[in-house]
């Protein structure tokens, strides 16, 4: 376990700006900052960062918090271990007792898998530069190919051995599992036993995911023969998903962000050849179609695009379709076409990164315009050629989301391929209208299917033998309490009250009325204390559960002088967690127009109405319920009943204490005759 000395260290140092700015483009909006939010798919940015607050939240999907949640939820990891992932970036030393063999069996499957990994990857990089073998063969291809020995360890290049078994030996020497080295896919079993090196004889490349942990391996046979394949992958694991990663990302990301836009390239030699360039903000698909996990990977840090292509024209015409998801996210894609006989790898170790970034300015097209332009070559004067084009072309334009952008690009289009505007803006209309009404019955059919579910397990249950029971350990949870106007106008308040006191807990508000001397001034009254007492003089539980527990620990963390936000906002129970972020967000800004000419009191500010008024509403509320309880017990029992006269007394103070509430609250009340 980590000490709570350093846990408030890390928690000190993590700023939700520099932890989020990792993994999310960030542009400031007022006080705030805003990106698209890591969590969902959205094209319009809902995820808002508050330094002064030190939380984030998406105002969408709800998800965020603290540096330490937003790590959790970002990186699947437990709320020890992202206390680990910002200890180790921002160089803190976390001082822990050693393992038990059983805390390591207890070791999750994941967190196995990457250990196993980064040991791999140290294993393949040390063969490299220290075995004979590896110095000989591996480091003397990335030699000839013109890589610096910086550029090799900044990407943890390695080289497996051309031996059967020569990792999975040296892994099961140091301890490690072989079930872990097969789930990785780094070892095979055959079916009589015999493990294998999956990587042997070949160059590695590590495939890092956006956090820096390795997930996969690539790996290129370095001697010929047509019966091995000469790129080997990571098969898909627990922690690879290939769909969903971009090699180079990790080392990218930043650069990215800086340049505002990311170069995409086919392979993991095009990506190091432009780093050793200098130009960073590079990604290879790995030589597969994008998918709609890489897409969202590169829009978490750019709008735009730029893919380099050398000059196979077959293999241009096989990446565009995968490209049209681009367009459909709203990225902006513009296309170079290097020079003939050049591909990334060998036309950037020509150029300087000044030079190359010029001929990418010089030289780019947007995609529709490079796109309509090749296959108008391709079509001639064959007219059923052209057809097929205008229809591939249409497709493009109509994934475009923004109705200007799509107009102008049908404009440019028409002119291009001698086609009325009119017939282009009418199939363009058609297709999206198709999309739009396919998603809508997929929409449908799925909430039909979940509509009938219930239907068909009560039928299933109904179909059960009548002697089967559950076991004695459950017990049916008991039927829901109908929803009422007044249970639901309660929890609102109470949610307000206990956002009063996790935002404005310390604040103060008014004096206290007990006599304290003629000179001294009267202590004051903060709002949790107030709001503590206030309740405890009337006995009064919240009947939200959840509300309660945050009541009680709020006043033992109150007398122990600790920040009341910082303490929720931090909990180690998500639902605490998430209720604090709620507490303390907020979604909108006052514009500068309304405070322009006048001052708007802001809810601090009235804090010394609005936290009394929260008291008496929740009063109110629960004497409602009580008077409609009471109502409903006359009416169940005997008019002359001694108990009858009894409830009608206690109807009666009820009515006056109600009266009293409605007079501070403003509100008129009609007692009944």
């Amino acid at each position: 376990m980590i000490d709570q000395a350093t846990v408030d260290k890390i928690l000190d140092s993590a700023n939700i700006l520099e932890v989020v700015s990792d993994f999310v483009t960030l542009r400031k909006r007022g006080v705030n900052y805003v990106g698209l939010c890591p969590f969902h798919d959205e094209k319009t940015p809902s995820f808002s960062v508050s330094p002064s607050k030190g939380i984030c939240k998406c105002f969408s999907c709800g998800k965020g918090g603290s540096p330490v949640h937003f790590i959790m939820e970002h990186e699947q990891l437990s709320y020890y271990e992202a206390l680990r992932y910002l200890a180790k970036k921002y160089n803190i030393e976390i001082q822990e007792r050693e393992l038990t063999d059983e805390e390591k069996r207890a070791q999750g499957k994941r967190e196995s898998m990457l250990i196993i990994n980064s040991f791999a990857q140290e294993y393949f990089s040390e063969t490299l530069f220290n075995n004979p073998d590896g110095h000989a063969i591996g480091l003397s291809y990335f030699y000839e190919r013109g890589f610096r020995d910086d550029i090799i360890r900044k990407f943890g290049l390695g080289y497996s051995l051309d031996r059967r078994d020569a990792l999975y030996q040296e892994a099961v020497k140091r301890g490690y599992k072989k079930e872990y080295l097969l789930d990785t896919g780094l070892c095979i079993e055959s079916s009589d036993g015999r493990v294998t090196d999956r990587f042997r004889g070949r160059v590695i490349f590590p495939v890092y995911s956006l956090s820096g942990k390795i997930v996969a391996f690539g790996g290129r046979i370095l001697k010929k023969d047509d019966k091995m394949a000469k790129y080997v992958n990571s098969p898909e694991s627990e922690i690879y998903h290939k769909s969903n990663e971009l090699y180079g990302i990790y080392h990218a990301k930043q650069a990215i962000v800086k340049q505002d836009t990311c170069y995409l390239v086919e392979g993991y030699t095009d990506v190091l050849s432009m780093h050793q360039s200098g130009i960073e903000n590079v990604v290879a698909s790995s030589g597969t179609s994008l998918t709609p996990g890489q897409i969202r990977l590169i829009h978490r840090f750019t709008d735009n695009v730029t893919i380099l292509y050398d000059g196979d024209a077959a293999g241009i015409k096989a990446s565009l379709r995968g490209i049209d998801l681009l367009l459909k996210e709203g990225i902006h894609i513009k296309v170079v076409l290097l020079p003939d006989g050049d591909d990334p790898d060998s036309f950037s170790k020509k150029q300087s990164a000044a030079s190359f970034t010029q001929y990418i300015k010089e030289h780019e097209v947007d995609f529709i315009r490079f796109k309509t332009n090749l296959l108008l070559e391709g079509a001639g004067k064959d007219p059923i050629k052209k057809a097929s084009l205008i229809s591939d072309i249409v497709k493009s334009i109509a994934a475009i989301p923004d109705n200007i952008e799509r107009s102008v690009y049908t404009k440019e289009c028409s002119r291009l391929m001698e086609i009325d505007e009119s017939v282009l803006l009418r199939e363009i209309n058609n297709i999206r209208y198709d999309e739009f009404r396919n998603k809508k019955e997929e929409e449908l059919r799925a909430r039909t299917a979940t509509a009938a579910q219930p239907a068909a397990n009560e039928t299933a249950a109904a179909s059960e033998p009548q002697t089967a029971t559950l076991p004695q350990t459950e017990t049916p949870p008991p039927a829901p309490m109908p929803a009422t106007r007044t249970t639901y106008a309660n929890d609102m308040v109470e949610r307000t009250l206990i956002r009063y006191i996790i935002r404005y807990g310390e604040k103060e508000l008014f004096p206290k009325d007990e006599p304290t001397g003629d000179e001294a001034e009267k202590p004051m009254w903060k709002v949790a204390p107030y709001i503590f007492e206030d309740l405890r003089n009337d006995e009064i539980t919240l009947s939200n559960p959840l509300y309660q527990r945050i009541i009680e620990e709020a006043e033992m963390v109150f007398r122990e002088n600790k920040n009341l936000s910082r303490y929720f906002i931090e909990h180690v129970n998500r639902e605490i967690s998430e209720t604090a972020l709620n507490c303390i967000s907020d979604k909108y800004e006052l514009s500068k127009v309304h405070t322009k000419f006048q001052h708007v009191a802001s809810e601090e500010e009235r804090l010394t109405e609005l936290v009394p008024r929260a008291l008496y509403e929740l009063k109110s509320n629960i004497i409602n319920q009580n008077i409609k309880e009471i109502q409903s017990r006359i009416k169940a029992g005997k008019k002359d009943s001694a108990e009858t006269q009894r409830l009608m007394s206690e109807l009666t103070d009820l009515y006056k204490l109600k009266a009293a509430l409605a007079k501070e609250l403003g509100e008129r009340t009609v007692n009944p005759a």
